[in-house]
């Protein structure tokens, strides 16, 4: 078979389009970014008329994907782990109503936090959905995971969630792929109720999905991503998850001495875990992320025959990615440092690029704040411009999710904060910032809604944003007076008539919306030369 050097998402997209794959649809996110740009400047997809599309947060995505599968079509949603949190309603939901066609649902964990803001496991949210799961363990298996999942989501009627970690996300290897089948035809549900869940359909649905986890069970356990390796010494068992198990196959080899159980299906394979823990005198758990797996072992009250060890006893540290190295401490075994550079360079903490519009608007925010006697404060999300948290900007005070920079903003306005400023940006604000606009609105809240629009997605790689051009309109069909939706542009000759708007718009009693409006220097740039590429083409 042909092989390709890819990423661990982009062998996931190609295995997707391989798979019979009809549409596809995403909110941006590292490390779950490259999936769905695959798909975009994929010309298999282009060719065969794929649905693709960035959608204006993960909720609206998974909907969508949700939606395309009552066609009989098979589809995929694609967020990273806190995005599985904005699409948690219909996530949880979509296990009732089950599906038409497969239905894939991608989520990327983030262990270390590399670029998010927690470590949060998505796996637990298998709980609440008693949903299938594949973690693959490396690249080949990210490519063959699509297949297996639609398979498995039509057999059973069921959403499959597959889920991978940074590492496995963002290296690259040889991977070998197939042929693509066939496409779905339409088809519709035969059961035309089955996606209604009024209360008396869904307690039926509920029913059904928990009469399911019995078939479920058995098909983790008889996975080509579950195995089970037989060891002479008993005296301890080894189970990894996903990526780990080959961080611990770098340790231990291929021929170890103990039981090794590579986990790579959900739910757990019950009978195989049984099969070590009785044969075994300590069990230690190899796993990305919660102790999920651990956890589950170790019972409460916890068990002590065998004992389980893992990142809850001490033996894996608790937070952050695992590595080669961790494995080998935790199992007592040495390996070589790395020598050290005779020269370490200073950190480079992140920054603003130079030239951003968002240095700009910060600038004249911060002398807004000052003129106000320093006592207001800047409600900031999820962007580039959160960086203004850090120097020479120290402008941001909060960064808690997406969408709570106005909220916040305005439940700071009702304690009595002034000025209560929100920092927001053009994507974010309609992933979900309208609904706390509205709120603004509908209460007369005293907050200065700032948008920075720079036009794009900027910090996942310059996705289209989905409000582009459209903000103050937006803005106006909320029910914001015109009067008090102004637009500025952010450039350093602008700084005195930005910060008098700004001041403006603070003074003004009620909800007010500043429009900072100026192109990200990197598309400009890229913009620029596919211009001038073009004009030499020509």
């Amino acid at each position: 078979m042909p092989t390709r050097l890819l990423l661990g998402n982009e062998a996931l997209a190609q295995g997707a389009l391989d798979a019979g794959l009809s549409g596809a649809y995403a909110y941006p996110g590292t490390p779950s970014t490259e999936i769905t740009a695959y798909l975009l400047r994929s010309s298999e997809a282009a060719a065969q008329e794929i649905a693709c599309a960035w959608t204006a947060n993960e909720k609206t995505a998974l909907e969508a994907a949700l939606g395309l599968s009552y066609t009989g079509k098979r589809a995929m949603a694609t967020m990273k782990h806190v995005g599985l949190n904005v699409a948690a309603d219909a996530f949880v939901n979509s296990a009732l109503t089950g599906v038409q066609g497969g239905l894939i649902i991608n989520v990327a964990d983030d262990p270390s936090m590399h670029s998010s803001q927690n470590e949060q496991d998505s796996r637990v949210y298998l709980e609440l959905a008693m949903m299938p799961c594949l973690e693959p363990a490396d690249q080949q298996e990210a490519y063959q995971a699509p297949a297996i999942a639609f398979a498995l989501s039509e057999k059973f009627k069921i959403p499959v969630m597959i889920r991978s970690t940074t590492r496995l996300s963002h290296s690259r290897a040889t991977v070998e792929v197939g042929k693509a089948i066939e496409r779905n035809t339409f088809s519709l549900p035969e059961d035309s109720k089955r996606f209604i869940l009024l209360p008396a359909l869904a307690r039926k649905a509920y029913q059904k999905l928990l009469d399911l986890q019995p078939a479920l069970l058995r098909e983790a356990e008889a996975s080509p991503f579950t195995q089970y390796f037989e060891g002479s010494d008993h005296s301890l068992g080894l189970i990894a998850c996903g990526v780990a198990y080959h961080y611990l196959r770098e340790i231990v080899g291929e021929n170890c001495e103990h039981p090794v159980l590579k986990i790579g299906q959900y739910p757990m394979p019950e009978a195989l875990i049984e099969q070590m823990m009785s044969s075994c005198t300590q069990i230690m758990l190899f796993e990305e992320g919660f102790p999920y797996v651990e956890s589950k072992l170790r019972g409460f009250p916890a068990r002590t025959s065998p004992s389980i060890l893992g990142r809850r006893t001490g033996h894996l540290p608790r937070t952050g990615e695992l590595s080669p190295r961790i494995v080998a401490n935790a199992l007592g075994t040495e390996i070589p440092e790395i020598p050290k550079a005779s020269t370490t360079p200073a950190p480079r903490p992140p920054a603003l690029c130079p030239g951003c519009p968002h240095a700009d608007t910060c600038k004249a925010l911060n002398a807004v704040i000052k003129a106000s006697g320093g006592d207001g404060r800047v409600f900031s999300d999820i962007g580039c411009y959160t960086l203004a948290a850090l120097p020479p900007y120290n402008t941001v005070d909060t960064c808690v999710e997406m969408g709570a920079s106005i909220t916040m903003a305005k439940g700071a306005s009702a304690g009595g904060l002034h000025p209560a400023i929100a920092l927001i940006g053009d994507s974010t604000f309609t992933h979900s910032g309208m609904t706390g606009l509205l709120d603004c609105i509908n209460e007369n809240a005293n907050v200065t809604l700032v948008i920075v629009d720079n036009l794009t997605v900027a910090m996942t790689g310059g996705q289209d944003s989905s409000a582009r051009n459209r903000l103050g309109e937006i803005c106006k069909g909320l029910g914001m007076d015109p009067a008090h939706i102004r637009v500025i542009e952010p450039l350093p000759n602008k700084h005195e008539e930005n910060v008098a708007v700004m001041q403006e718009e603070v003074a003004f009693p009620g909800p007010s919306v500043i429009i900072a409006e100026r192109e990200c220097i990197q598309t400009a740039r890229r913009n620029a030369r596919a211009r001038t590429q073009a004009g030499g083409a020509s």
